[in-house]
């Protein structure tokens, strides 16, 4: 096993059952949700469609659209940080197994 390796088990075995808490992993991945978000924003306020601007501006409720960004932000942001879980409990579980071999 390379030094590398050895690192990431170590560090794995201390975090995985933090690493795994929804709301460690909404907090932590929020602010890439956001960021995420930011395009959709971006599109619909910057008024490059006339007609869907008008549309837009007469019946847009400013409570649906906050609760809408910050619903796919959160889903954004726990579904990815579940993902890097997952992909390092995978790459743990393989090392583990080399190691035993």
């Amino acid at each position: 096993m390379t030094e590398e390796e050895k690192d990431f088990m170590i560090f794995w075995e201390a975090n995985r059952e933090k690493e795994k808490k929804t709301w460690r992993q909404l907090l932590i991945g929020l602010p890439l949700g956001m960021i995420f978000t930011l395009p959709i924003l971006l599109n619909l306020f910057s008024g490059w469609d006339k007609r869907a601007a008008m549309v837009a501006n007469t019946q847009l409720n400013p409570v649906v659209l906050i609760i809408a960004v910050l619903l796919i932000a959160s889903f954004f942001a726990v579904f990815s940080k579940k993902h890097r879980w997952d992909m390092n409990e995978q790459r743990y579980k393989e090392l583990k197994s080399k190691k035993e071999k």
